[in-house]
C-alpha cells in the first residue's frame, strides 16, 4: 500500500504543472558553481514594507546580533516603507513604524530600486499579498536572493509565477510563517505521523482569499507535519470558526481550525503510531530567521516550491468549498490549472 502511495505520487509530480517548479530548489541543481552556492552575496539586508511588525521585530534580532555572527552578521541597512495600498489598518502602521526603524539606524528610501542599490538580500515583507509578485519581479531582476513572508501572495497563480520567475532568473527564493517553527514540531518523527489537527486565529480582510490573510499560519503547522500530497479539501465555516478537512493520497487526515473569537492562540496535537504529541506555544520568530539566513548565505531553501505551492492550493480549495456549501474540492485540480 505504501508503495503504491509512493508511485501515485510520483506521478502526480510529473504530470503536475508544478514539477518544473518544485523540484530541485536545494543543492546545485539551480546551475550554481560550488564557489555561488557556499559563498555569501553579502551582509546588507533591505526591508519592503513597513506595514507589518515582523519588520521591526526582524529587524531587533538581526541587528541585536550584528556583531555576534549568531545570525551570521546580517543586518537590516534600509527599508522601502511602502507596503499596503489598500488595506487601512496596514497602511496607518507605515509612519510610526518608519519612525521606530529610522531610530534603529535604518535608512529610509523612496524606492524599491534605491533599496536594491544599498543591499545584497531582501526581506519582502510588504503585508498585501496582491503586491508580492511586482514587487519580487524588481528584486529578481536585481539578482537579489529574498524571503517573502506570509502570505506568499493573495492567489495560487501568483505564487506559480513568483516561482517560475525564480527559475528563470537562476535564484531561489522561499516563503514561510514562523509557526512552522512551533515548540514541539522539533520532537516529531514525521514518518509515524497517522494524522494532525492544528489551531490559529483566522481573522479575515475582504482583500485577500479567506485563510490566506492568517489562517495561513495554522495551514502551515499543518503542512509541516502532515508534508505534501493533499488530494482534496473540505471547509465547515461560520462567522466565528473554519474547520478545513484535508485527505492526504495515503489516507491520513489533517484538518485545521481557525478561531475569530475567544482567546487567540496557536497549536495543536500530532496523532503518530507511538502516540500522540501537544504542540505549542510558539517559538518567536527567531528560528525563522535562523532559516532566513541560512538560505541567504547559501542558497538552499528550507521549504520547497512544492510545499508551498500546496499550502496555498489547499487554502484556495477551502474557499471554493465555502462557496460550495462545504462540497469536497481537488487540491491536484488545482496545482494543475494553468
Amino acid at each position: 500500500m505504501k508503495n503504491k502511495c509512493r508511485n501515485s505520487r510520483r506521478l502526480f509530480l510529473k504530470t503536475s504543472t508544478i514539477a518544473s517548479i518544485g523540484m530541485g530548489f536545494y543543492g546545485n541543481s539551480f546551475g550554481f558553481s560550488s564557489d555561488q552556492v557556499k559563498n555569501s552575496q553579502g551582509k546588507k539586508v533591505g526591508i519592503i514594507g513597513l506595514d507589518t511588525s515582523h519588520s521591526i521585530a526582524f529587524t531587533k534580532v538581526l541587528n541585536g546580533h550584528k556583531d555576534d555572527q549568531m545570525y551570521f552578521g546580517y543586518h537590516v541597512v534600509a527599508a522601502y516603507p511602502f507596503g499596503s495600498k489598500d488595506i487601512k489598518s496596514s497602511m496607518d502602521r507605515i509612519p510610526g513604524y518608519t519612525e521606530e526603524i529610522h531610530k534603529m539606524g535604518v535608512e529610509i528610501v523612496g524606492s524599491i530600486a534605491d533599496l536594491l542599490q544599498k543591499v545584497d538580500v531582501v526581506l519582502l515583507e510588504t503585508n498585501d499579498g496582491k503586491l508580492h509578485l511586482e514587487q519580487a519581479m524588481e528584486v529578481f531582476k536585481a539578482g537579489k536572493r529574498m524571503f517573502i513572508d506570509k502570505p506568499m501572495t493573495a492567489s495560487l497563480k501568483d505564487a506559480k509565477a513568483i516561482f517560475e520567475a525564480s527559475l528563470q532568473y537562476k535564484i531561489p527564493v522561499f516563503s514561510a510563517s514562523s509557526l512552522r517553527y512551533i515548540t514541539g514540531i522539533e520532537k516529531i518523527d514525521k514518518s509515524t505521523v497517522i494524522g494532525v489537527i492544528t489551531f490559529s486565529p483566522a481573522e479575515l480582510e475582504p482583500s485577500h482569499p479567506d485563510l490566506f490573510w492568517y489562517g495561513i499560519h495554522g495551514v502551515e503547522t499543518l503542512f509541516t507535519v502532515m508534508g505534501t500530497g493533499c488530494e482534496s479539501v473540505v471547509r465547515v465555516s461560520t462567522n466565528d470558526t473554519d474547520v478545513v478537512t484535508g485527505i492526504w493520497e495515503d489516507g491520513r487526515v489533517g484538518t485545521f481550525r481557525g478561531t475569530r473569537t475567544g482567546k487567540h492562540d496557536y497549536g495543536g496535537t500530532v496523532f503518530t503510531q507511538t502516540g500522540n504529541v501537544v504542540l505549542g506555544p510558539y517559538a518567536g520568530y527567531e528560528p525563522l530567521l535562523l532559516d532566513i539566513v541560512k538560505y541567504f548565505e547559501t542558497g538552499v531553501v528550507p521549504v520547497q516550491p512544492e510545499e508551498t505551492l500546496e499550502i496555498l492550493a489547499f487554502m484556495e480549495a477551502a474557499d471554493i468549498s465555502k462557496k460550495l456549501g462545504g462540497k469536497s474540492v481537488s487540491v491536484r485540480e488545482l496545482l494543475d490549472k494553468k
